[in-house]
């Protein structure tokens, strides 16, 4: 990807760019490649030790909760799910201008994966049969969806909703690996033949 000289004295981070993906070893390819096959086939059948992944964004979750507190209920209820898509999208961008694609393909894979147990509460809305997780008074807990639909007047389509966010979060973890398996090719294909030889 060619950056215009114009853009890169402004903004001297597009630069990075300008630099060759890292290449991803035959080998790493192989192991990310059966890592993900084994979460996506565990995440399938809905059990297994991989899925325990899952547990790392409760605390992201409920600490975005905290941070946008100051900004109101609606915000502070968002502010949940919010901070758990932001982060493993941030660390994805900060990756990618790093040009590490095997840590963008973790990150952006999680970042998708993550839409599963948001469509999961979102699916609960108005039934509210799942358990709830909170920081501080345990008195007043909210259902974050049940509260953002219901603000949103969608609470009664709460599981056709949350069925377009599972599919986006399958879709999207399958072109993650077909992006890394392409990354993968291209940095290990052969050099060709240049002209003359």
């Amino acid at each position: 990807m060619r950056v215009p000289e114009s853009w890169t004295e402004r903004l001297p981070v597009l630069e990075e760019l300008e630099q060759p993906w890292e290449p991803v070893p035959r080998v790493a390819l192989v192991a990310w490649l059966i890592f993900y096959a084994l979460f996506l086939y565990q995440r399938v059948r809905g059990t297994g030790l991989l899925l325990l992944m899952d547990g790392v964004f409760v605390p992201i979750h409920e600490g975005g909760h905290l941070l946008f507190r100051l900004g109101g209920e609606i915000i502070m209820v968002a502010g949940g799910t919010f901070l758990q898509l932001f982060v493993p999208i941030a660390l994805a961008a900060y990756f990618f201008f790093r040009r590490q694609s095997q840590a963008v393909a973790f990150c952006l894979f999680f970042f998708f994966e993550q839409f599963i147990p948001i469509a999961t509460y979102m699916a609960d809305a108005r039934a509210q049969d799942l358990p709830l997780l909170t920081v501080g008074d345990a008195e007043y807990v909210i259902h974050d969806w049940n509260y953002l639909f219901g603000k949103l007047g969608v609470l009664e389509h709460d599981t056709q909703i949350a069925s377009i966010v599972r599919a986006i979060g399958g879709l999207g973890m399958l072109a993650v690996v077909v992006w890394l398996i392409w990354r993968g090719v291209n940095d290990v294909a052969p050099p060709k033949n240049t002209v003359g030889r």
